[in-house]
Formats: structure tokens, sequence, C-alpha cells
């Protein structure tokens, strides 16, 4: 007899190897509170195009970063939107989803984020520091980042590429999301060690900030991770708007915490599947 479960495509790399962190372990776990409620199928994010036809929703995790396989990533997205496939995170996002155009339109807006440039006329506007970190504006995981002095930024080559200033923070804290309700934050003490982290009792003026750039970003329905970092004035700094599929830490937090990030998750699968 078949199912009356709605039926879930979830996409992850159980192989991927992350620094510091064991996707595979976040996966195994979330895949299996889900079949509490759904009927599940893990497939490598290469197969997901071939595969998602079958099934009522799709849900990309901890499928890696999207570099090592864009064109294959391209097709999905394209033959999900074209196909009118339920897709969690929703495939609509101005973030990291998109690339790291967005800290260039945030800075250019005025909004709470490490000043960021592309432009070697611009680098006048960042703030004086001793070194400037060189990211590319489609990089993952630190992929291709590098630091260098003032005096090399007139030589550089800007074509895809972001600077911005290298900041002394105090410590990073990250805010996660499920669709548009905060669940739980996690902050990082030591900032040469960004893994280790432990949970973070959030201000209202925290929450206030990390809650701007999800209202931003406009995603209904996807997991949300603001990662910020404590300037040395005190004040909460944009590092980061992960829309695609931003690892959780599940395993860092209490398990009543991880429990009521379950009950949200599935709530907002159902919410997608009646969309």
């Amino acid at each position: 007899m078949p199912s009356a479960q709605p039926r879930v495509l979830y996409v992850t790399d159980l192989a991927y190897p992350a620094r510091g962190r064991r996707y595979c372990d976040e996966d195994i776990f979330l895949s299996s509170r889900l079949r509490e409620d759904f009927d599940v199928a893990l497939c490598h994010p290469l197969d997901a195009a071939a595969l998602m036809d079958a099934f009522d929703a799709v849900v990309v995790r901890n499928s890696g970063p999207v570099l090592h396989y864009q064109a294959a990533y391209d097709d999905f997205a394209r033959r999900a939107a074209e196909g009118g496939v339920r897709v969690y995170n929703q495939l609509t996002g101005k973030a990291d989803m998109a690339g790291k155009q967005y800290l260039l339109d945030l800075t250019a807006a005025g909004l709470p984020v490490i000043p960021t440039v592309d432009r070697p006329e611009d680098t006048g506007l960042l703030p004086d520091a001793g070194e400037y970190v060189v990211k590319p504006k489609l990089g993952a995981d630190s992929i291709g980042l590098r630091f260098v002095p003032r005096e090399e930024l007139a030589d550089l080559s800007y074509e895809g590429v972001l600077v911005q200033p290298r900041i002394r923070f105090r410590y990073e804290v990250s805010f996660y999301f499920v669709d548009d309700a905060f669940q739980y934050a996690l902050h990082a003490p030591d900032p040469d060690r960004r893994w280790e982290l432990v949970p973070y009792e959030p201000t209202a003026e925290d929450l206030a900030f990390a809650q701007r750039f999800v209202a931003w970003n406009g995603i209904e329905h996807g997991i949300q991770r603001v990662d910020a970092c404590r300037a040395p004035g005190g004040e909460l700094l944009l590092v980061e708007l992960e829309d695609l599929n931003p690892y959780l830490s599940l395993d860092l937090v209490a398990p009543e915490t991880r429990d009521a990030f379950v009950t949200a998750f599935k709530a907002a699968l159902r919410r997608l599947l009646e969309s």
C-alpha cells in the first residue's frame, strides 16, 4: 500500500571533509528525525536533479560548497524552478546562495556589515587596518581567502574578488533561524578557533540585528545562519548570511534546544508542502 506520508529527497554530501566539523553526523541525525513524519531518501547533490521529480519536496542540507559542482547545481536550480519543485531552502536567496555580491549591496546601503569593496578606486572607503581580507565573490569555506597589507591593494587584481578590512574582533556569534523564527545562537569565544562554539544568550538588540538580515533576504521557506562579529567598539557587524546549506552545529546545543529545532524544521516543511 502506498505511504500517506510526504516524500522528501534529502540532499547531502556525507563524505564532505569539513574542517573541524562532521557534516555527516548532523545529516544522519536530522534525516532520522524527519523520518518520523516523512518518507526520506538521501542523495548526493550531483544526483538531485535526476531524482527530484519523484518527491514532494527537496531538502538541501550539508551539500558542501557549490563551487565544487557549479554546473550541476545550476542545472538543478534551473530544472527545479522550471518544474515548480518545492525546494528547502527555496532558491530565491539573495545572500550566499547568490555569491558575495550582497556584502557590497549591504555596505552601499549602510547596514551594519564589515565594509566591503570590489574596485580599486573604492579602497579609500575602507577603514585603516593592519591587513585586508581578499576573498572570491563565489567563495565558500574560506577557499581562496588571503590577507594582504594596504600597500598591495593598488596592484591587486580585482577580477572576481572582494576586499574587506581584517577586523580584530572580540568574538564571532551565529544566529540560527527556521524560516523567519529564531531558534538558538552559538558563539566562538576564541577568534582563532571559529568552530569551537558554545551556547550564547542573545540580547534583544542582538536578535534585532540578526532578524534585520533575515527580513532583508525575504526567504519564506528555509534555514538561515546569520554570522556576525563583535567589533572592538562593541557593535555587531555581519560577516556572512548563509542561506543555502548552513551547518547548524546541532551537536553543541542542549537536547531540548535540538528537539525544538527539529519540531520547527518539520513544521516548516509542512508549510512548504502546503504552499
